[in-house]
């Protein structure tokens, strides 16, 4: 399923490879500036929400698109490697980065005591049980094994905008 570049390092390596030198250089910044690198930080905290939620966003109108192929034909082959690759390169390393980073700034900012960011941490939570469904619908894609219609995953396609759309309203308005 995962044919592997020319240099035999696979997608996944260098994700993971990618997200240990951006902690590198975060941990970098924070040794150097002190207190200076929190907007530093939360740029990246953004960035990684971003890249996040663009493959949450993503991936179950891949699912969508999957529904439609038939199964072993090379068009549902296709859809399982770049649902493979969409999780396991772009979200999943953008999830830990939103976490460690999203947590290093409420700690930063002393938050833990706001009402608003315990309402953000539970969305987030919720936000973190959709993608860990969508994990498993990879898998069960690559098997075969999707039970889920088309309709179904045009509602769950939903999800994450409307968690999205809470979780950055908690954030800037901070309503408690």
């Amino acid at each position: 399923m995962a044919d592997l570049p020319p240099d035999g390092a696979s997608p996944a390596k260098r994700a993971a490879i990618a997200l240990a030198i951006t902690v590198g250089l975060l941990v970098a910044a924070w040794l150097v500036l002190g207190d200076g690198a929190y907007l530093w930080v939360k740029a990246a905290h953004i960035i990684a929400v971003i890249a996040w939620m663009a493959g949450m966003l993503y991936l179950p109108r891949l699912f969508i698109y999957h529904c439609d192929a038939p199964k072993g034909s090379a068009q549902s082959e296709t859809f399982k490697v770049m649902e493979h690759r969409l999780l396991n390169v772009i979200i999943n390393p953008a999830m830990v980065l939103t976490w460690v980073l999203g947590l290093w700034l409420a700690w930063q900012g002393a938050f833990f005591t706001d009402g608003w960011l315990h309402a953000k941490l539970a969305l987030v939570l919720a936000m973190s049980g959709v993608h860990g469904f969508f994990s498993a619908s990879v898998r069960r894609f690559a098997a075969d094994a999707n039970t889920t219609s088309q309709r179904a995953w045009r509602m769950w396609n939903e999800v994450p905008t409307v968690l999205m759309i809470v979780i950055v309203l908690l954030v800037v308005v901070k309503p408690f």
